[in-house]
């Protein structure tokens, strides 16, 4: 019985004290949030001026935009996935022009990603898995005009159709 009293007074002791000094026996990490946008020097957000509200692509289509500065230096397409579905099945990119796919996993702690396969079906990008909520930027190389399939290696419903011309 002694033995246990000792045991269960020793762990009370080491409990109040990691509770109670300035260094922590223990941290707790922060959850990552979404990929920051970081506007490029001399823009109106850069310089804390806000801008204009900014504009949804119209459902169905595909948002893209001029890439940041250090990307493919061309088109941003931005896709999401949320409730294991992408928000569009219809993307457009531009022929034998590197892109880039800006991918948001709203599914926390689901996993997606984004691969694309050719008529024949041969993959001709894959994007890297990864769990939501969480963003990550793909950059897609030069792919030649024509209609190619878009979907989410892990889940087979998730699937659409890219154009590139």
């Amino acid at each position: 019985m002694r033995p246990i009293r000792l045991v269960t007074a020793l762990i009370s002791i080491l409990v109040v004290a990691a509770c109670t000094t300035s260094t922590p026996g223990w941290t707790v990490a922060p959850v990552p949030s979404a990929t920051p946008i970081v506007a490029p020097s001399g823009s109106a957000a850069a310089s804390g001026v806000p801008s204009a509200a900014p504009s949804a692509a119209p459902s169905g289509s595909a948002a893209t935009s001029a890439a940041p500065s250090g990307g493919t230096g061309g088109t941003v397409i931005k896709l999401a996935a949320a409730q294991v579905a992408f928000d569009q099945t219809a993307l457009s990119a531009p022929a034998a022009t590197p892109f880039q796919i800006e991918f948001t996993n709203n599914d926390a702690s689901v996993p997606h990603d984004v691969t694309i396969t050719d008529s024949t079906g041969a993959r001709v990008f894959h994007g890297e898995t990864f769990p939501g909520v969480a963003t990550k930027t793909y950059d897609v190389p030069a792919i030649p005009a024509g209609q190619y399939t878009f979907f989410c290696s892990v889940h087979a419903n998730m699937t659409g159709t890219l154009t590139a011309g």
